[in-house]
């Protein structure tokens, strides 16, 4: 079928949707090059304690928190996306070579922050190129945009074949990474041309942090959502910050390329979610994926590296069901509640609230709880993992029995996933707006 660039509205050419497929394989290659294993990195080679290292996991959500003033204030007033992306990825590659010279914690934090603080606003911008360049997003975005989870995954394969981890070789994760920051640097470049949206506009800090959608708590079920979103982030820390440290610490062989088939079920999950919401709604989505997050804390507190390996796999497999049917189709409903006037809004709104205000409580929380049940060779995992099994289970039952909505139907959600496109902690309605969409 022929094919062209230009604006919105015409057929992208095979050229551009490579050119884009490249910078999503880039962009989470240079993410999952080194986030995962960060925790056992600073554990086992800089020596930091627990709460050091939900510290450093936690730059994540200021540089969520930050994002959407760096789009809103910049990007969409001044600058092309595309070259802003190019000289956040320029500079993160210094950045990231400068932290795999690091031999203290207190000498990697900063430059850490500096980094995520950079980095989360290229997750927003690498959307917005993407965008501009499809007459139909929801349709076209997610052959795109599954290069990216590939990207992810293939940097865990990698450091699993090259056994940095066995071999206290970590600190090269970060020149990895920043060789794949400076490719995507310079290829940003040589991406199709994305002038700023809102060139002379007023944007206010309402505006930028999705406040107008706040009237949207003033419902109750929403609220119970909204909170319930707040507090499964917490258990969710709790995985990104320690997982990697726990297996390595049980042995576990390539223990980054083993956790990439949680990205891997985050794919085939997504596929299930839409006939989930259509045979049982909502509501009882949202608590599957909330018990997932019970489950998975369950396994990992009594399997291990020998007979019961089996108990740690599917452990991280279930991440696909902890993901998708839970922030995925939370996006979703938040998409069918707001309606068309608040949708951009809430969609900022929400993902302000989780992955800025909720990790940042759980990872707060998760590195004291890991130092108290440190042991002379390791940590008592079996005791850890309870702690964000609890926690999501409560958040489970309390938000079955408050959360009562039934204006939005099984077949308006259908309907809605058909329209919400899917990324690794990120799920992006078609009609986004990057100041106030998800970083």
């Amino acid at each position: 079928m022929a094919a062209m660039t230009g604006p919105p509205g015409s057929t992208i050419s095979g050229a551009t949707r490579l050119k884009l497929s490249t910078m999503m394989f880039l962009q989470f290659f240079v993410w999952g090059a080194w986030f995962v294993t960060m925790g056992t990195f600073l554990g086992e080679e800089l020596e930091a304690s627990g709460s050091q290292i939900s510290l450093a996991y936690l730059t994540q959500s200021l540089g969520a928190i930050a994002a959407p003033f760096f789009i809103g204030l910049i990007a969409d007033q001044f600058f092309s996306a595309q070259k802003v992306l190019g000289i956040l990825h320029l500079a993160g590659a210094a950045l990231l070579f400068l932290a795999s010279t690091m031999s203290t914690f207190g000498a990697f934090f900063p430059v850490i922050l500096v980094y995520m603080i950079l980095y989360m606003p290229t997750l927003a911008l690498v959307n917005s190129v993407s965008f501009r360049q499809m007459a139909s997003p929801e349709k076209q975005f997610p052959a795109v945009r599954v290069l990216g989870t590939i990207g992810w995954i293939v940097a865990g394969v990698i450091i699993g074949w090259l056994a940095w981890e066995q071999e206290a070789q970590l600190s090269q994760t970060y020149r990895m990474a920043a060789v794949a920051s400076l490719i995507l640097g310079v290829f940003s470049f040589f991406l199709p041309a994305t002038p700023p949206t809102h060139r002379g506009e007023k944007t206010s800090i309402r505006d930028i942090l999705g406040l107008e959608a706040i009237g949207l708590l003033k419902n109750r079920s929403y609220l119970v959502f909204f909170l319930s979103s707040i507090a499964i982030c917490i258990p969710l820390a709790f995985y990104y910050n320690f997982t990697n440290l726990f297996l390595n610490e049980e042995g576990v062989k390539s223990a980054a390329a083993v956790q990439s088939l949680g990205q891997v079920s985050e794919v085939l999950f997504l596929l299930l979610m839409p006939f989930l919401l259509m045979r049982i709604g909502v509501k009882l989505t949202l608590a599957v994926g909330m018990a997932a997050w019970a489950i998975r804390y369950v396994f990992f507190a009594f399997g291990d590296a020998g007979s019961l390996f089996w108990m740690l796999l599917v452990g991280i497999v279930l991440h696909g069901i902890c993901y998708d049917f839970f922030f995925v189709a939370g996006q979703i409903y938040t998409d069918k509640f707001a309606g068309e006037r608040f949708r951009s809004a809430a969609q900022g709104l929400i993902t302000l609230a989780t992955y800025g205000v909720g990790i940042l409580i759980g990872s707060l929380a998760a590195g004291p709880i890991v130092d108290n049940f440190a042991t002379d060779d390791g940590h008592d995992w079996t005791q850890i993992w309870i702690i964000p099994a609890v926690i999501a289970g409560v958040v489970m039952i309390l938000f079955l029995i408050l959360f009562k909505d039934r204006r939005v139907d099984h077949v308006t959600m259908l309907d809605a996933a058909s329209t919400t496109l899917e990324a690794p902690g990120i799920a992006v309605p078609r009609e986004q707006r990057p100041r106030s969409g998800t970083p």
